[in-house]
């Protein structure tokens, strides 16, 4: 399967559960890699035979910052399942949400899901 990924798309939401974070927001960092066969789009030098990467980080980054959400996991469960909707000839997509700066007493170097969804398992 061949890939397009999609790394480290930067944007700003409000989701968490806490309300400071959904009054004040903060940075995500989005990753999507989807797989599919892009040996149509190579050869015959075709974007609509491919995604348009521009097209899809503009889908990503308004799920992210026109929606919110508690919890990462349905921030990537949502692009997981908008993005499989969208461009059809995507056959899986892996989607990692990164919160940089979570809200806990400690310090570290934040938090992240990925998840893992194919079209045929839908």
């Amino acid at each position: 399967m061949d890939k397009i990924r999609i790394e480290r798309l930067e944007c700003y939401g409000y989701h968490g559960v806490f309300p400071e974070e959904n009054r004040l927001g903060q940075r995500f960092y989005i990753d999507v890699e989807m797989g599919l066969d892009l040996r149509p789009a190579g050869t015959e030098d075709d974007l609509t035979r491919s995604v348009n990467y521009a097209d899809a980080c503009l889908l990503i980054q308004e799920i992210v910052e026109q929606n919110r959400f508690r919890l990462i996991e349905t921030v990537a469960e949502t692009i997981a399942s908008r993005v499989l909707d969208t461009y059809t000839i995507v056959e899986e997509t892996t989607v990692r949400v990164t919160k940089p700066h979570p809200p806990v007493p400690v310090r570290f170097g934040g938090v992240s899901v990925e998840i893992y969804r194919r079209r045929d398992e839908r």
